[in-house]
């Protein structure tokens, strides 16, 4: 597959004298893909139902005239203010009962029906419009930005009311599911349920997991009308720039709309904003990015982008819609990246499977909210420091023959049902289950492996050597039986099977794993000064499971407790390991799945594809490994 490079570009911030040298420059630089448009509402209907056009039509122009492909965006992210006038309830609200006003962007409410037919109604106008001239489409901008997805507003609680109905059925059937015999909190009515928010101390965990669903549906919904409407005058890609660590809806549901996923990459922001990791780890990495945190949303997306025609997770197609240059203006702190490093994104996304990567953006803004964020220019034109490294990532990918991605004998299970519910009931303040799945997949790729990040409703599972699924909510019978039929070592838990749909506790006793006689009968969240050692080094942190019953114990702790039962396919890890354990743990299992493992000094990243074997160095300093040298930023790359 021929890798493409692109830029993200707003040709309403620049004089539209400067339009065709940019065009052209870009088209010089190597790129290939512009995208425009996404938040450029005020300048296109300027009131209800006026509109200027001709100033975009004339930017479509200059830029395929230039030889480039154009990727539009609706402008739905950024209502104008007159929107807000014509809908006053719009607005989203915080959970502590205050909208989110006018003056930045993402202010609407995603349970608003008067503005999802809004952005229906300016997506359709759209594709009527370019459906023919545009080689591909955005759909609004970066779903859950700035803490969107969720809102407590008039317009979410009448629709969490509709959506409980249609649900549950009855208040009855509600009141069992939730458990609401607890604390007399039964309801009588659907019209009775408010928002789990602003009660004198925690909401029923029940009742915020389905309002966690709910809050996911409709972002779902609200994507979908507009990628309806599109499909209605175009035939060109759907596309949506998912984030990093978002967990607040399911992607794989927006994805099952989308003919391409997309993300945006900015490992410094990044590590400094969303980042759990020590604060040495950040001082090593400040310029360089997590090793490991662009790969884990690579393949997450790679796997979202196979979801709509349930293809083959190595076929996924996905994109880096927005990838960083340079120093950034939204984390706590905005390093610049060390030298090579702008060029190793790029091409570490391209070893994961990318069709593209587009850089944020063409020419730094002078002015508003994001001056200080670099592009590939600085803002009086002179090529910023990305730009040499932008080039020369086109000038190699014309050198390297095209390759594939590989399907992974390694999987692991990420499910946002599951994050849902550890978020509604945590039981530890440090535990996240976004950081559990993540640790795992820190420790699986730290050995050399290369991941598949699968969704835990597949039919089958076949074809993998190892399978972790960490923190499943429930284990249904189907679930079981895809895992049990993959022939593959599957390693479950901590916290998986525990409990059922609704997040009350199983009666038996979970995890209830084929052939695995165990049974979870009490829990413990740890606090950082109270790790258990295990037997055979390392220790449990954050969190553990008393287990009974007759299964074989494979990790006990130095006290004897069984730390991990097993039985066939199936083992169950009792605990949450701490990096030494867990990297221990993979090496033990890999060796009885065949799979040849690498201890990678820290920074030295490796990922296959079906014809190449691409080696990164994200440490600041050289490293040596097997007799080779890399230098900080090397990128090297081998044929298999």
């Amino acid at each position: 597959m021929k890798r493409a490079l692109g830029v993200c570009y707003y040709p309403e911030h620049w004089p539209r004298e400067m339009w065709e040298a940019d065009a052209a420059e870009m088209a010089a630089a190597g790129l290939t893909w512009v995208r425009i448009g996404e938040f450029a509402w005020s300048r296109i209907e300027t009131a209800p139902d006026v509109f200027d056009w001709g100033w975009l039509d004339d930017a479509v122009d200059v830029l395929k005239g230039a030889g480039l492909k154009v990727i539009m965006g609706t402008p739905t992210a950024t209502p104008p203010r007159w929107m807000l006038t014509k809908h006053p309830d719009m607005l989203a609200y915080d959970a502590e009962g205050r909208p989110r006003g006018f003056g930045s962007r993402r202010h609407y409410c995603f349970s608003h029906d008067g503005y999802r037919e809004e952005g229906r109604r300016i997506a359709e106008l759209f594709a009527e419009r370019y459906g023919d001239k545009v080689n591909a489409w955005q759909t609004d901008n970066e779903y859950e930005c700035h803490d969107t997805a969720i809102s407590y507003s008039p317009a979410a609680k009448v629709a969490f009311q509709e959506w409980c109905a249609q649900r549950y059925q009855s208040p009855d059937a509600l009141n069992r599911a939730w458990g609401n015999v607890f604390w007399s909190m039964d309801y009588a009515d659907f019209d009775d349920i408010d928002l789990p928010n602003l009660t004198v101390t925690d909401p029923n965990p029940a009742h915020v997991l389905a309002f966690r669903r709910f809050s996911s549906d409709q972002v779902v919904r609200f994507n979908r009308v507009q990628c309806d409407a599109i499909r209605r005058h175009s035939e060109a890609p759907i596309i949506h720039n998912f984030m990093g660590r978002i967990t607040a809806f399911d992607h794989y549901d927006v994805s099952a709309d989308l003919d391409v996923t997309s993300w945006d990459s900015y490992p410094l922001g990044f590590l400094m904003d969303r980042n759990d990791a020590p604060e040495d780890f950040k001082t090593a990495f400040a310029r360089q990015g997590d090793p490991d945190f662009q790969a884990f949303h690579h393949d997450l997306y790679r796997t979202c982008g196979a979801v709509r025609e349930d293809a083959a997770i190595k076929d996924g197609r996905w994109w880096v819609m927005e990838q960083q240059p340079g120093p950034v203006n939204w984390a706590p702190w905005n390093p610049a990246p060390l030298p090579g490093m702008v060029r190793l994104w790029a091409w570490e996304a391209f070893a994961h499977g990318a069709e593209a990567v587009l850089y944020f953006r063409w020419r730094q803004a002078p002015f508003a909210q994001e001056q200080q964020h670099a592009g590939l220019k600085r803002p009086d034109n002179a090529p910023a420091p990305g730009m040499d490294e932008a080039k020369a990532v086109a000038r190699e990918i014309e050198a390297l023959p095209e390759v594939g991605t590989a399907r992974s004998d390694v999987a692991l299970i990420f499910d946002y049902d599951s994050a849902y519910a550890w978020e509604a009931q945590p039981q530890g303040r440090d535990f996240d289950y976004f950081h559990l799945a993540y640790e795992t997949y820190r420790a699986l790729r730290a050995a050399g492996l290369s991941i598949d990040i699968l969704p835990a409703d597949r039919q089958e599972y076949s074809g993998y050597k190892m399978i972790f699924a960490p923190g499943l909510l429930s284990l249904d019978d189907a679930r079981l039986k895809a895992l049990s039929g993959s022939g593959a070592m599957v390693i479950m838990g901590p916290r998986a099977g525990l409990k059922t749909d609704e997040l009350s506790i199983n009666v038996p006793l979970g995890p209830s794993l084929p052939g695995v006689d165990a049974a979870v009968t009490h829990t413990e969240s740890l606090p950082p000064s109270h790790p258990m050692p295990l037997a055979d080094g390392g220790a449990i942190w954050k969190w553990f499971e008393h287990l009974e019953g007759g299964a074989e114990v494979l990790e006990a702790t130095a006290a004897g407790l069984p730390a991990m039962v097993g039985s066939g396919p199936f083992s169950y890890l009792a605990g949450w390991l701490e990096p030494d354990a867990l990297a221990r743990l993979v090496a033990k299992y890999a060796a009885a799945a065949g799979l040849e493992t690498l201890v990678l000094p820290e920074g030295l990243r490796v990922r296959d594809t079906d014809t190449h074997r691409f080696w990164f160095n994200y440490a600041p300093v050289a490293l040596e490994f097997e007799g080779r040298v890399f230098e900080p930023g090397a990128v090297l790359w081998e044929a298999l």
